[in-house]
């Protein structure tokens, strides 16, 4: 059973940074490309980032400007996402999720087959 549990979430003020980690387990991690999403309250789930199997690739939102930062370890079945300078446009629920193995960057919800429970971020002005 794939299991993934996101971390780190929390309040911050406007122009601060924060990390989120995402753990997975059930399956071999690195065969996977990985993805952060983001959905705000009466918004559908958008997409944020995403990373390929060894790293070696990654796709962000436009409206991220830099941002953020999508990485991973792969001894650890880690994936992080490194946001600084948050605004509160940036308050959501971030989920992370795990796409099948054709996949290399994916970028739509779809594509993804499981999903964590979500982390809230919530940036204050």
């Amino acid at each position: 059973q794939v299991q993934l549990v996101e971390s780190g979430g929390g309040l911050v003020q406007a122009g601060g940074s924060l990390r989120l980690s995402c753990t997975a387990s059930g399956r071999t991690f690195s065969r996977y490309a990985m993805g952060w999403f983001r959905q705000a309250p009466g918004k559908e789930r958008e997409f944020v980032a995403t990373i390929s199997r060894n790293g070696g690739s990654t796709r962000y939102a436009d409206f991220l400007k830099g941002r953020f930062t999508i990485s991973r370890d792969n001894a650890k079945n880690t994936v992080y996402l490194q946001m600084n300078n948050l605004n509160p446009e940036d308050t959501a629920v971030y989920y992370c999720a795990t796409a099948p193995p054709f996949y290399s960057t994916p970028v739509y919800p779809g594509e993804y087959d499981y999903w964590g429970q979500g982390t809230q971020v919530t940036v204050s002005s």
